[in-house]
């Protein structure tokens, strides 16, 4: 006999499986003080690793910097998101501009959002490390343009980071190989490929980085997950909502991929997703190859979904982060 279950049966047993206890802190580290270099507004997985770091106690973000493409509008998009959620406390910075090829798809959102002025994310970030030396996490989220040119202007300072965890790079497995197959050959992945001479110079930064690749982070926000994030509604969730509707609309895609999460994810705890040591050397084409010689990374190579989303879920769903000021343009009659 076939038993049938109602989709409502289950968003509610998904519910009293990832319940608020199981949003509390994990007590397994104390990650500390945080920056943040995202170029959230491209793909959607920047705006839930952002929401994942602002609803987790652990992280203090002591700032923002936006990477990549048309850096002033990513900083107004995080102006709009912090407004929304009451943490507009965390300051934004800007970062470089350059040329980009992929779509800002949530720029209508971004757009909306009252417009301030933003110093410069380079400066920022090496002034950060040198008020606290060894006590701040580099959360990178982007393609490196920001990181290489905080090292080609102050390698020594840079060098006093506690660490940086990455989402970058391809080991053994590249895009859209979730290992159930035969795997296919690394990717150039986009974080690392956009600005190959910045990656090349933060493996050799000799600060310690913590890398998840595409062999651990292509994990998919599926259909269930989704109608349990629709089920709710706060500043942020509406937020995540309308940004992944536009970003659907102008990539064709309905299904979320979590890159940039699983990187917030370990930043938070790494039991998330334990790592190996290699020796990474970053090619002319943005492949990241293992070699022979002393490790200069830790690497996450395999998924590790059920604690990635049994960490995410619950901090999405039980946060109630609210804002109580005017966060968008007043509409033209």
């Amino acid at each position: 006999m076939r038993l049938r279950v109602s989709g409502t049966f289950i968003l509610i047993a998904l519910a009293l499986h990832l319940s608020p206890a199981t949003a509390q802190p994990t007590g397994k580290t104390g990650a500390g003080k945080v920056i943040i270099d995202t170029d959230i507004g491209d793909d959607i997985d920047d705006t839930f690793a952002l929401g994942l770091a602002l609803a987790s106690p652990e992280l203090k973000i002591i700032g923002i910097t936006s990477a990549w493409g048309n850096t002033a509008l990513r900083s107004r998009m995080l102006d709009r998101i912090l407004c929304e959620t009451g943490r507009d406390d965390i300051p934004v910075r800007t970062g470089i501009a350059t040329k980009s090829n992929t779509p800002l798809s949530q720029q209508p959102w971004a757009k909306e959002g009252i417009e301030r002025g933003h110093e410069d994310a380079v400066s920022f970030l090496l002034e950060q490390i040198r008020l606290n030396p060894g006590e701040v996490t580099l959360l990178a989220l982007a393609p490196l343009t920001n990181i290489g040119a905080a090292i080609e202007r102050d390698p020594g300072t840079f060098r006093k980071l506690k660490r940086v965890v990455l989402m970058g790079g391809s080991i053994y497995r590249g895009y859209d190989d979730f290992g159930y197959s035969v795997t296919h050959a690394p990717s150039a992945e986009y974080n690392i490929a956009m600005d190959v001479a910045a990656a090349q110079k933060l493996f050799q930064s000799g600060v310690p980085i913590f890398m998840m690749p595409l062999d651990s982070t292509q994990l998919k926000f599926d259909e269930t997950k989704r109608a349990m994030l629709a089920s709710i509604s706060t500043p942020l969730t509406d937020s995540i909502q309308v940004l992944t509707a536009e970003w659907a609309r102008s990539s064709r895609q309905i299904t979320p991929t979590m890159f940039d999460v699983v990187a917030t994810a370990y930043a938070i705890d790494p039991a998330i997703c334990p790592t190996a040591p290699l020796h990474i050397e970053v090619d002319a084409s943005g492949f990241t190859r293992v070699k022979p010689g002393k490790p200069n990374a830790q690497s996450c190579l395999e998924p590790q979904t059920d604690a990635f989303f049994k960490l995410l879920m619950p901090r999405l769903l039980n946060q109630r982060l609210r804002g109580d000021r005017i966060c968008t343009v007043a509409a033209k009659p």
